[in-house]
């Protein structure tokens, strides 16, 4: 087997020089850099997890805390996974899943057992039981999400308000006199994930700041048949409403429920989605969406949390970074005049 001494020989180094590249602890020339990284390339040199914890008392593993089972978005998780594992391999770290079903005990187990550096918690509520626990433990934490307190923890998230207003004013700005917002399953709203007011909020606000009618079609049970109702509820005021869905599982059944209505998207109603714009370029016709902006939260929630791994490093000053929507115009909507 392969040992950091072969490497030392190789490189024609010191042992301790080549821990140092491997761990960034100190500054390394980049001549010698580059003679420890090709021995490593040369030798295929892979250092033993156990005892480089030991020797660093680090163990490079991110845990992540993810909504898996019934009702989860799976598919709108992915490229929060997929990036926070890019960003985390950038750097030298595994990344260790584990399921929001476990609730605070899952945070202490990661932590208490060491087997984790630092955590990525999502899914988070208004109010969320967990973060007391998250804030009180020995290992950096980061929010994707914002609760109505903190605790002092870093978060980063989408501005779910600043969504809802993009959407209505794209609303206002193409003629309607109200907009009716489909809205989320009812365990979605009875837990009160945070994003789900903070849309509303923003979406209430401009409606009222261009003197529009606004109304929220909600509980929407998962599937078809929920979005059949909901069209109809969302319909039943007559004339050309501007139909917004921030539910982003029920973007394409809302379409499909539309379109099997006769209702045709973009000449009977504007729809706009909050999607990622893979799912929105996905559907038939094209959604013009809100874009959940899914990489660039999770690479700016990485880059924080590294920061807060960093010994000597300063830790941002603000407590709370929103990352800004983004429109795109695609079928569902008539050009804006």
């Amino acid at each position: 087997m392969v040992t950091s001494r072969d490497v030392a020989r190789v490189a024609g180094v010191s042992q301790s020089t080549v821990s140092y590249v491997m761990s960034g602890r100190r500054s390394i020339s980049a001549e010698t850099r580059k003679r420890v990284l090709d021995a490593i390339e040369q030798l295929t040199y892979q250092p033993n997890a156990g005892a480089r914890a030991l020797a660093s008392q680090r163990t490079q593993v991110i845990g992540l805390v993810v909504p898996f089972g019934p009702g989860a978005d799976t598919a709108g998780l992915l490229p929060f996974i997929e990036t926070i594992a890019s960003c985390a391999r950038a750097e030298d770290h595994d990344v260790l899943l584990v399921t929001t079903d476990e609730g605070a005990a899952g945070l202490t187990r990661l932590a208490g057992r060491a087997l984790c550096d630092a955590i990525v918690l999502m899914d988070i509520e208004a109010d969320d039981a967990r973060i007391p626990v998250a804030a009180a433990l020995n290992v950096p934490v980061i929010l994707i999400g914002v609760p109505d307190d903190s605790a002092g923890l870093h978060c980063v998230d989408m501005d779910f308000a600043l969504a809802g207003t993009v959407a209505v004013d794209e609303v206002a700005a193409l003629g309607h006199d109200r907009v009716v917002l489909i809205g989320h399953a009812a365990d979605v709203i009875e837990r009160d994930i945070n994003f789900v007011r903070r849309f509303q909020r923003g979406a209430a606000a401009a409606a009222r700041r261009h003197g529009i009618g606004y109304s929220v079609v909600a509980p929407v049970p998962p599937g078809a048949a929920g979005a059949r109702d909901a069209v109809e509820r969302a319909l039943d005021g007559g004339g050309r409403p501007g139909v917004v869905v921030p539910n982003s599982q029920a973007v394409a059944p809302v379409l499909h429920a539309l379109v099997e209505r006769g209702v045709v998207p973009s000449r009977d109603v504007s729809l706009i989605g909050l999607c990622t714009d893979a799912a929105a370029e996905a559907t038939t016709p094209a959604v013009t969406n809100v874009s959940l902006e899914p990489r660039d939260v999770s690479r700016r929630a990485m880059e924080i949390l590294f920061r807060l791994l960093d010994r000597d490093g300063e830790p941002p000053a603000r407590l709370v970074e929103l990352i800004p929507p983004r429109l795109t115009r695609r079928d569902t909507t008539p050009p804006v005049p």
